[in-house]
């Protein structure tokens, strides 16, 4: 065992000789990252402040951010000269951070075979053992980075973040430790406006990878089958091999203006509705159910609150998703397309709660011209997005005469023109009458 062996190899005898080998020599006869990584996921040569690394799902992203960190800590070329002991680590919320970068399949805990660093939940730290700090930080809180200092930062699926530029900035001003700070950001492509700054600024380093590079790692024909469904569609090209597909020339909402209208947070408002546009069926290969919510300030303005359309829900389980909601947001209505389902669709929202208000509403004409109207509230700035709702947003921006790329069914759209239609129609308020 005094060669080194590929990592496959390795894991197999280790699974053979755990109990009979010292864990030293097991360990000592790993193969370093260096060896068995692709040039793409190392750190690019030259003096980069920030390095985005652009790939397609599975591509390795992840692993490359994970190996990263460690290298930082540890201080090992080609990642680092020195150790870097104050980390930053964000994800688009807690739990992202936790389950992907560091607990996950790929993340920091489990790639690191020697020595773990042990997860201080209740602190939202790692701590290393050289004595090395990791913190944690979501995207939904961008003031939590404020009073911080770090020497390296590894951001994960940037195009995501609920508030990107804010995160972006203040994560910048806290980098300003030791005589090299740096940061990486991993991140799937989405034609955002901090992803399309970030790839055009000289100080950053940008590297892409696609799915099909890490074929090896993913389970067998995985990448023959997303070719044949996606192949050559924006689709594809965006999610397998990396491309920053900016909106499409025909599409009917431009997502530059959504951008430049977000706020972070909605005023008092004075109505409140979800909106469910439910699939015909309920299994993983059906269409997501659309669940979005929207409110109407004393203004006029229209708010989208939430987006919770998930693929694979059974009838009972996306009811309780839109009651839920309508719950949490204190809503006044749920607005729901009956066109799937006629009376069944109202019938199970009921089954969950008895009481709620239900107006069901019917697509007459098509998804086009239905959201024609909406497009234009948004021209005038009469709506505008509380947070950021990255999967919405790409289907509007993705919206064209012809619909989505690859024949997608636009469901979380669907449900926002239905939330937004509701809204936009004066509704008639109870009046008093002096005698």
């Amino acid at each position: 065992m005094s060669e080194a062996l590929s990592e496959e190899e390795f894991w197999r005898l280790a699974a053979n000789e755990i109990g009979r080998q010292p864990r030293a020599a097991l360990l000592k006869a790993m193969p370093g990252w260096t060896q068995i990584a692709r040039a793409s996921q190392l750190p690019p040569a030259g003096d980069w402040r920030q390095w985005l690394m652009v790939g397609g799902r599975g591509s390795g992203k992840t692993r490359a951010g994970a190996e990263w960190v460690l290298g930082m800590v540890e201080g090992r070329p080609p990642f680092a000269t020195a150790p870097h002991g104050r980390i930053a680590l964000l994800a688009e919320t807690l739990g992202d951070a936790r389950e992907v970068m560091i607990e996950g399949e790929s993340g920091i805990r489990t790639v690191a075979v020697a020595d773990k660093p042990s997860f201080e939940t209740t602190r939202r730290r790692l701590v290393f053992p050289n004595g090395a700090v990791a913190q944690v930080f979501s995207s939904e809180d961008p003031d939590a980075l404020r009073g911080y200092q770090f020497d390296a930062a590894w951001g994960d699926e940037l195009a995501k973040w609920v508030h990107g530029q804010e995160c972006f900035d203040n994560l910048q001003l806290a980098l300003r430790l030791g005589a090299r700070p740096r940061a990486l950001f991993t991140t799937t492509p989405r034609p955002v406006p901090l992803v399309k700054r970030l790839m055009s600024d000289g100080e950053t380093a940008v590297t892409h990878m696609r799915t099909s590079e890490n074929e090896a790692n993913l389970a067998e024909g995985f990448v023959d089958a997303m070719r044949h469904l996606y192949g050559g569609s924006r689709i594809g090209r965006q999610e397998l091999d990396g491309e920053l597909i900016d909106a499409r020339d025909d599409a009917l909402f431009d997502r530059a203006s959504i951008d430049a209208a977000r706020v972070r947070n909605a005023p008092e408002l004075r109505r409140i509705v979800v909106a469910v546009d439910p699939p015909a069926t309920g299994t993983q290969k059906s269409d997501a159910c659309g669940i979005v919510a929207a409110g109407i300030a004393g203004d006029g303005t229209i708010y989208v609150l939430a987006d919770e359309s998930r693929r694979g829900l059974k009838p009972p389980e996306w009811a309780r998703s839109a009651v839920a909601l309508f719950e949490r947001l204190e809503a006044d209505r749920i607005v729901a397309e009956v066109n799937q389902g006629g009376d069944m669709v109202e019938a199970v929202i009921r089954a969950v709660r008895a009481d709620v208000p239900v107006s069901s509403v019917r697509a007459s004409r098509g998804k086009w011209l239905r959201a024609e109207p909406v497009a234009a509230l948004y021209e005038q700035g009469r709506v505008r997005h509380a947070g950021s709702f990255a999967a919405l947003e790409d289907e509007m921006a993705d919206f064209g005469p012809d619909g989505l790329s690859a024949g997608r069914s636009p469901d979380r759209l669907d449900a926002l023109v239905w939330a937004v239609t509701a809204l936009s129609v004066p509704v008639a308020e109870p009046r008093v009458h002096r005698l």
